[in-house]
């Protein structure tokens, strides 16, 4: 099963700029490490954004949980890079309640 939705899903700009490739900010800090040494930069948040939404619509669920407050949603595959080389990640959507639309909540490297 694929992502619901998934041609309705969203990445905030903030997500991008002020976590995932925020070097300035100590929690996104690693993940912005990450990201930047695959071509990623805050100057182009729109590239990450965009392979992060291809990421979401492409791969597989690898699972899903209701909370009070919606439906989470976790895809795990390659993530399309500008170096190519094209990295496995997790990402995490959620559908709030009310809502059709997945958004992007995070992104981080699987672990191999």
């Amino acid at each position: 099963m694929k992502l619901p939705n998934a041609g309705e899903a969203y990445v905030a700009q903030e997500k991008i700029t002020e976590y995932l490739l925020s070097h300035s900010n100590p929690s996104g800090l690693g993940k912005a490490m990450f990201f930047s040494a695959f071509g990623f930069h805050v100057e182009h948040w729109q590239v990450l954004a965009d392979s992060l939404l291809l990421h979401g619509a492409t791969h597989e669920l690898a699972e899903s949980m209701e909370s009070d407050r919606g439906i989470k949603y976790i895809v795990d595959g390659a993530l399309e890079t500008p170096d190519g080389r094209n990295p496995l990640v997790r990402t995490v959507w959620m559908v709030d309640l009310g809502e059709d639309a997945p958004r992007l909540i995070t992104s981080y490297p699987i672990r191999r």
